[in-house]
């Protein structure tokens, strides 16, 4: 008998290809939720059916979280006591878990799924994949956590991610707090904000001058193998005088605490801000009570 999984946003952008890759793939029956009118509008147009949440919820063997990562918290509050029993929730994103947002039940699993993304230095077949970003076309990993609930009913819902993001090379097994320090911690805190302050640099030497085209097809080659000599792809060590540039940026441009960030409280309170910027500061430090940190 086919498992029923239930995408619920199924009109964004990761709630559509979410869809799209679990319609193809055998052995799921698909619900489509979708509360925006004009995204739900645009599913009937496609020829697909719309289901309201409490009809999917109650049918549903699976469900998934395709929604912005502010929603989880207040979605799942509503979703969790109608779930049938031994049902599965998977959201895509571990901020709301890590901080305790999504209510706890005996008798269900919840649990995490994320695209690694295609890797930066990998050989990717036809051209198509190699230029495949986000995961789909390209061959990618992905990262999944159990928040809590019964191994076997986890396990299925790895092969519901793995439908999901196909197509999938392996599937990581972190735990809520592993998939925190890695998201948001090291992939937005860190490699988001490294590789906006590249931008920032690039256009800060075009405002003095530097022609365009020019500018933009250093950052291009430099980024490249900058981040392969740094991760190990190229053998060849930087110069000397790079290694020296190098040391005088680190202390010029990056705090020397920076590593805070991945300290518990650090963490929750950016986490905090992530899931509530309306009148937060990221100074602020609200209390951690009821997080799994």
């Amino acid at each position: 008998m086919s498992k029923t999984v239930a995408i619920v946003g199924a009109g964004g952008k990761m709630g559509a290809r979410a869809a799209d890759k679990i319609e193809a793939a055998s052995g799921f029956r698909l619900l489509l939720c979708e509360r925006d009118s004009g995204k739900a509008a645009a599913i009937e147009g496609a020829g697909k059916h719309v289901t309201t949440l409490d009809d999917a919820v109650r049918e549903a063997d699976f469900i998934v979280l395709a929604v912005p990562d502010e929603l989880i918290g207040s979605i799942s509050h509503a979703i969790v006591p109608q779930m049938k029993s031994g049902a599965v929730l998977i959201a895509l994103d571990a901020a709301a878990a890590y901080v305790g947002e999504i209510p706890s039940r005996a008798d269900i699993t919840q649990m995490i799924a994320h695209p690694c993304h295609p890797p930066l230095f990998a050989e990717q077949e036809p051209h198509t994949g190699r230029r495949d970003f986000f995961g789909g076309i390209a061959t990618q990993d992905i990262l999944v956590a159990l928040i809590e609930g019964s191994e076997e009913f986890f396990h299925q819902g790895i092969e519901v991610s793995r439908a999901m993001f196909a197509p999938v090379r392996t599937a990581h097994r972190v735990t809520p707090k592993e998939f925190a320090l890695l998201e948001p911690a090291m992939s937005e805190i860190v490699v988001a904000t490294a590789a906006t302050l590249m931008k920032a640099s690039m256009d800060a030497a075009i405002e003095r001058g530097v022609p365009r085209e020019a500018a933009e097809a250093f950052m291009a080659g430099h980024a490249q193998i900058a981040m392969a000599i740094v991760f190990g792809a190229e053998p060849s060590p930087f110069s000397d005088a790079a290694k020296i540039a190098i040391q005088w940026g680190m202390e010029q441009i990056i705090q020397p605490d920076w590593r805070h960030i991945f300290e518990p409280e650090s963490l929750h309170r950016a986490i905090h801000v992530m899931l509530h910027p309306e009148g937060h500061s990221a100074k602020g430090a609200p209390s951690t009570t009821g997080s799994i940190a």
